[in-house]
């Protein structure tokens, strides 16, 4: 059994609860202490039911809805329930006295507390409440179960972000995920971040699932496969954690990805199942993201594994460090694991997939909650000219290399090999500047150079050509072809904008000097 707080069961109450309730992942529990507390596979459940302003006999009624819950349905599910029931409680406290009753005065005063932004509490409130009045559980009177069929409530507004490209829970934007790849590439090579983080960033990146199914992976989920022409596929095995009815663990889906991503992961997981001999019977049971050390609450066949709430701050503290900024805001990226899944949908459905593929690609049953990409798909992608590429390269901040007056500057100075040229912008072969790195570079000069740290534009580089180049190039892509291929060196742009930028204010000063 999970561990419990020491807190002593309900007495004298009007309904007798059981002493032990079992999840469909096999977590049990006893429902009659004032907080439930255990691990439902890789969910943390935390209900403190001593916070609810009812009265006990209310409360102990509300248990028994809850249990039902509990045994049908997921964790979140149980949160969410629990967490809507607390909301009206809460809102009910400007009355005397804890509510001994749910009805229909009760909901219409709290229906008049809500919100435009939050009004669909009571819609979720609503289903619950229905399903303790069906189980024949006391509580909840006929005349609020009459006045929630006659309400039209609204639901929570599905979509919005998305549409909207909320610049905090909305998608990302090809130019931040671009950030997003650069600065978690550099940080990894610079040994800032670990290997277990940088995989975990970009399996949310590639495949957006849900933190659950992320917490809920094996080192025997890694695979690789042979093709017909001899190169390595790298696969894994996704569980999918959502599905009604189904364990965590119990149906899954594979996934293929890229040799980059594949590769590392492959490492991966033979360094955790090495990591794990001797401490679990089969290691290659350990899981991918695995825990710095067991807890005691720990389900059988999930130990060592994180929650997906763990999970999720690790994937916001891996990335919050790395200081990511959007070209829309100027500031930090707001980063939540709900992002990448949107950012996933929307770049599928503007790439022309429809809601099919898009349900299969964010782990849906079915489509009804995936029409929001494909409806939402306005040209996202913007036209960019250098009035505002000069606009918002400040913003995107995606030159991090350093201006040099000339080569004698250079890192590598008097090394021709190090100089940055390119006749179709320049048929002088004129440098744009240096690379300062040693050793071999698998990126495509100079379009790839900008946005390097390694990269020192000279003051007196053609970098304006280059910049004139990209966007002509983009202009007559987006006539050619499609637009996501247009856009495609849309960072790279304001990169080149901001060298352009930096160099004229640089010239400025200069001549400032000079005049005085």
């Amino acid at each position: 059994m999970s561990n419990l707080l020491p807190i002593v069961p309900l007495h004298n109450s009007l309904l007798d609860l059981p002493s032990e309730v079992k999840t469909p992942n096999g977590a049990r529990f006893d429902p009659r202490f004032d907080r439930w507390s255990y691990r439902d596979n890789t969910v943390t459940i935390s209900l403190d039911f001593t916070s609810l302003n009812a009265t006990e006999w209310l409360v102990n009624s509300a248990k028994r809805v809850l249990i039902w819950y509990a045994e049908n349905k997921s964790p979140d599910h149980l949160m969410n329930m629990f967490e809507r029931f607390q909301h009206m409680l809460k809102s009910n406290q400007q009355e005397a006295g804890e509510l001994p009753l749910i009805t229909s005065n009760v909901l219409i005063n709290y229906r008049a507390s809500l919100s435009s932004k939050n009004s669909w509490y009571l819609g979720s409130l609503s289903g619950f409440l229905k399903k303790w009045h069906d189980l024949g559980m006391p509580g909840v009177t006929d005349d609020a179960i009459a006045l929630l069929k006659q309400l039209r409530i609204k639901g929570n507004r599905k979509g919005e972000a998305v549409s909207t490209m909320d610049t905090l829970d909305g998608p990302f934007t090809d130019i931040e995920v671009a950030a997003i790849h650069d600065a978690v590439d550099k940080a990894y090579e610079a040994n800032h971040m670990s290997l277990g983080d940088y995989l975990l960033v970009w399996l949310f990146l590639a495949l957006g699932q849900r933190p659950i199914q992320y917490a809920s992976l094996k080192v025997c989920d890694v695979g690789t496969e042979e093709s017909k022409d001899g190169t390595t596929v790298y696969t894994l095995r996704v569980p999918r954690a959502k599905q009604r009815g189904q364990l965590s663990r119990g149906d899954f889906r594979y996934r293929v990805l890229i040799p980059k991503i594949g590769g590392k992961l492959v490492q991966h997981a033979e360094e955790i199942h090495e990591k794990y001999i001797g401490i679990l019977s089969d290691p290659s049971q350990a899981p991918l993201f695995s825990a710095k050390r067991s807890s005691e609450n720990e389900p059988k066949g999930f130990e060592y594994h994180r929650t997906s709430k763990s999970l999720s701050v690790d994937l916001k503290d891996a990335l919050s460090k790395l200081n990511v900024v959007s070209e829309r805001t100027g500031e930090p990226l707001h980063i939540t694991a709900t992002r990448f899944r949107r950012t996933l949908g929307t770049r599928a459905a503007m790439e022309g997939h429809g809601e099919l593929v898009i349900a299969e690609l964010l782990d849906h049953t079915d489509t009804q909650n995936v029409g929001v990409y494909v409806q939402a798909t306005p040209e996202i992608v913007e036209r960019i000219d250098r009035a505002m590429a000069m606009h918002l390269a400040p913003l995107a901040q995606a030159f991090s290399g350093v201006i040099i007056a000339d080569e004698s500057e250079a890192a590598r100075k008097g090394d021709p090999t190090s100089r940055i040229c390119d006749p179709r912008i320049d048929p002088s072969m004129k440098p744009m500047g240096n690379c300062g790195k040693y050793g071999f570079c698998g990126s495509l000069a100079p379009i790839s150079c900008y946005t390097c740290r390694s990269f020192q534009p000279w003051l007196d580089g053609p970098h304006e050509a280059v910049l004139n180049h990209l966007i002509s190039e983009r202009e007559r892509l987006l006539i050619g072809s499609d637009a996501r291929i247009a856009s495609i060196n849309d960072r790279t742009i304001l990169a080149v904008a901001e060298v352009v930028r930096r160099c004229e204010e640089i010239r400025a000063e200069m001549k400032e000097v000079m005049d005085v």
